[in-house]
């Protein structure tokens, strides 16, 4: 998985199938042809080595890409689009020379005006992750069968036209930041370059202007759709897109984590360890209740009440407060005041406290990214270190099956081929990420005089929403993620600084039965499509809004 050579490939047109002038030798199929260039596809082959070490670059600045056509129904419509996998340039911000080459599949329906059709711009967190996460689970016209919250068998993998798509309302890009994918620096700019809050906002919001201008799209509805560290990118990169004359319809944040100084809050996280415990079944409270929803919303009364109550008066204990966490955790008195309370609390290994304790008797540990998912915590597998690659079980629940499917799904129906390895997690990204971040009001929110990462970007998205009244905002979380809890998100929201009522009313929470990855779970999906529909809807029917909008916008471009 993990390419660290330097790459310096050579002109990528002068190796593909689809540009190259000469003719086939007679009788003999061109290669071309044969991958389907006769029904008006183009095969892309790059042999441009695209390096994932913090210090590699390419020298390649062309804009290749496979074109294929293909069609799905979706909502009882059929719809014709087409794929675009490939990669665009982006340029410095002062010197307009070519500083990254970045890897990108987009999706758009034929036969469209640029003005009513919108565009959706999809990028996973990290950081240090590609898209192809979001791209094979989420919203894209196919997807992979997998079969959450169970664990996805070895290969033989299937993919599916997918009925939950958002191609019925957006056309879809996905991007995948410098270091990840096929997308890397251009020398002499190196990928760590863009390992950075900042730079790395910058550079994906340079991605999307030229994405624009090559595809005469900046007289569409905007929308970005980020996931987990992708959400405080979009906060970041919102208001960075408003500051430069691209004004957005709406944002959707899917798992959120705005304010890094609340993580392992356990206020913000008891909802979530309640909601493990109903599941399996391991609640104090009789009888169970029925409404997993009603449920979160009793404990969070408790969570900020009671609860931070005892947090602060720790050791002195109340034994009623104790009882009630212990009914809703699923956990014993003693185990919670050895606990000092916390159920965010973590060992020396960086295991849970929660997460591998609550079917401790059966020899299993929950999923941070899904509580629904287990896995054995027995023998050498409770001595695996459960914070490298994809050891938690929600992720090994899913990866191969991720990593097999797509490169099928890229190579033969994408028809993208490339002779370097497709870096879908990089964990050198993770490990050299500067967090500094300078805030809207020109505010340090990034790390602490002592190097701690302090990052805080709901403020970033508290600005943009100021400027442009409009823009639409949904929150998107699910009920049993543990990494970033869904009831920590709604505590960030509401504190988020941003008083006018009006504007606030353009903000929306939804929570649904799933996990980290709200869309790999079916039902969930389904429900979040139509909650996406609904503001698409709002943010696209409103001509005032839309013509505010497009005002704006060319107010920042004069």
């Amino acid at each position: 998985m993990m390419n660290t050579d330097s790459g310096s490939g050579s002109t990528q047109s002068q190796h593909s199938p689809h540009n190259s002038h000469a003719s086939p030798t007679p009788g003999v199929v061109s290669m071309a042809h044969a991958l389907g260039a006769a029904d008006g596809d183009q095969p892309f082959f790059d042999p441009v080595a695209y390096g994932n070490g913090p210090n590699d670059s390419v020298t390649d600045t062309t804009e290749g890409a496979a074109v294929t056509h293909h069609s799905v129904v979706i909502g009882g419509r059929q719809i014709a689009y087409t794929a675009t996998a490939g990669h665009l340039v982006t340029v410095d911000e002062s010197s307009s020379q070519p500083n990254a080459k970045m890897f990108y599949v987009a999706f758009t329906e034929d036969n469209q005006q640029e003005e009513t059709r919108p565009v959706t711009f999809f990028y996973n967190g990290g950081p240090g992750s590609s898209a192809v996460f979001v791209l094979l689970g989420s919203f894209a016209p196919r997807r992979i069968k997998t079969a959450m919250p169970s664990f996805t068998p070895p290969a033989p993998y299937q993919m599916e036209d997918n009925p939950d798509s958002l191609l019925d309302k957006s056309d879809l890009v996905f991007i995948n930041p410098v270091g990840t994918g096929y997308s890397a620096a251009v020398a002499p700019n190196k990928n760590i370059n863009f390992w950075g809050t900042d730079p790395d906002a910058v550079s994906i919001k340079q991605f999307i202007k030229r994405f624009l201008t090559k595809n005469n799209r900046w007289n569409s509805p905007k929308f970005l759709f980020g996931e987990s560290y992708g959400t405080a990118r979009s906060c970041v990169l919102a208001y960075l897109l408003h500051e430069d004359g691209v004004d957005l319809n709406g944002v959707t944040l899917q798992s959120s984590i705005l304010d890094y100084t609340q993580a392992g809050n356990p206020v913000g996280a008891l909802p979530t360890a309640a909601a493990d415990a109903w599941y399996h079944k391991k609640l104090g409270v009789s009888p169970t209740p029925a409404s997993l929803g009603d449920f979160a919303e009793e404990v969070a009364q408790f969570a900020r009440s009671d609860y931070l109550q005892a947090l602060q008066k720790f050791p002195q204990t109340d034994d009623a407060t104790v009882e009630k966490l212990s009914e809703f955790t699923g956990i014993d008195k003693t185990t919670l005041i050895a606990w000092s309370l916390d159920i965010a609390g973590y060992d020396s290994r960086g295991n849970s406290l929660f997460l591998t304790t609550l079917l401790k008797s059966k020899g299993q540990a929950l999923g941070a990214y899904d509580g629904r998912v287990t896995g054995i915590e027995t023998g050498i597998a409770g001595k695996i270190d459960p914070n490298s690659g994809g050891n938690d079980p929600t992720m090994t629940a899913v990866t191969g099956v991720y990593t097999a499917m797509w490169n099928s799904y890229l190579n033969e129906q994408l028809k993208y081929t490339s002779n370097s390895a497709f870096t879908d997690l990089n964990n050198q990204a993770f490990q050299n990420w500067n967090f500094s971040h300078i805030d809207p009001t020109g505010a340090q929110k990034g790390v602490d005089a002592q190097g701690n990462v302090i990052l805080y970007t709901a403020g970033d998205l508290a600005a943009v929403m100021a400027l442009n009244v409009d823009l639409k905002v949904l929150s998107a979380n699910g009920f049993y993620d543990f990494v970033t809890p869904f009831y920590q998100t709604v505590i960030d929201l509401q504190k988020m600084p941003l008083i006018e009522q009006q504007v606030r009313a353009n903000l929306s929470a939804r929570f649904y039965p799933s996990g980290h990855m709200v869309y790999l779970d079916g039902n969930s999906r389904t429900a979040l499509k139509a909650d996406l529909a609904k503001m698409y809807d709002a943010a696209t029917a409103n001509e005032p809004a839309m013509g505010r909008i497009r005002a704006l916008q060319q107010r920042h471009k004069a």
